[in-house]
């Protein structure tokens, strides 16, 4: 159990979890927060990391990127922890479950409507992410759009996704939040792209940074972190309430992590950052949410 454990990766989920803790907190700032609908959306979003997890373990496995020049932990198919066969049997389970979960979500939010249909789709269609990001032909994350994807599923769907299960609406305020939270967990992706940016580019993998080179992936990485921190700057000007400025207490982290960037020119020192900045954005979409609930 401890191989599938780490086969997991803990230390992603809080980052999976904090999209819908933003959602739920906008809609209860509308009046309208349903508790199904939260439990639903963490159990769904939780099942889609871990699915895009074990995928991954696969698909770098399979495509050679797993190897002894890796930085960072140990995989578990790279180990030999777990047989492939094994893992693709834990990868089907999991997107059942996945599938499962999100068709609960749905019927609970919206019942049988046509608005379900919808988002029956974009459940699709975030389950085929999380497997094609990097396991099978041509995977996604190999040509570099890896930071497209988490930009639209962690913060556009899973936070306007999320608000509108919750109260049927869309406002496009909600907007503002959504981006800021897909900027920052698309900042981690990169952290974790710039740590790995001489073994992937030997693997073939095109990442963004390998494309665009270390010293301007630390330039776009500025731009992800900061981006983040506008976009909440922004929402809480538009709500003109002190209590949404409650995340920039968060800030302190953020500046001191792009310090750490710049100052750290050697990739493998950048994987303390990975924690920092996912455990950050945790930190700050639970001060978000504080912060709404004292705007109500």
């Amino acid at each position: 159990m401890k191989h599938w454990l780490h086969a997991f990766r803990l230390r992603t989920l809080p980052l999976a979890v904090s999209s819908i803790l933003v959602g739920s907190a906008l809609a209860s700032f509308h009046g309208a927060f349903h508790w199904p609908v939260l439990a639903f959306a963490l159990l769904t979003a939780v099942l889609l990391q871990i699915l895009s997890n074990l995928a991954n373990d696969l698909g770098d496995h399979q495509h050679g990127t797993d190897n002894v020049e890796r930085i960072g932990p140990q995989r578990a198919v790279q180990s030999g922890a777990i047989a492939p066969d094994i893992m693709k049997r834990g990868m089907l389970v999991c997107g059942s479950l996945a599938f499962l979960s999100g068709c609960a979500l749905i019927t609970v939010a919206l019942g049988f409507t046509w608005g379900a249909l919808i988002f029956l789709l974009l459940g699709l269609l975030a389950i085929g992410a999380a497997v094609k990001y990097t396991f099978g032909k041509d995977p996604y994350g190999y040509a570099g759009y890896g930071d497209a994807s988490v930009f639209l599923f962690f913060g556009i769907v899973g936070v306007c996704g999320t608000f509108c299960l919750h109260t049927r609406v869309f406002f496009p305020a909600v907007l503002l939040p959504a981006v800021a939270f897909g900027l920052l967990s698309t900042g981690v992706l990169n952290v974790n792209n710039m740590r790995d940016i001489a073994n992937d580019a030997a693997s073939g993998k095109r990442t963004l940074v390998v494309r665009m080179g270390g010293a301007n992936a630390r330039v776009y990485h500025t731009l992800l972190v900061l981006g983040g921190i506008a976009g909440l700057v922004g929402f809480a000007v538009f709500t003109r309430d002190r209590s949404t400025l409650l995340p920039l207490l968060a800030a302190p982290v953020f500046l001191w992590h792009l310090r750490q960037v710049w100052t750290n020119t050697e990739p493998r020192l950048l994987d303390p950052q990975l924690k920092v900045l996912a455990l950050g954005t945790f930190l700050t979409a639970l001060l978000f949410a504080a912060g709404l609930i004292f705007a109500a």
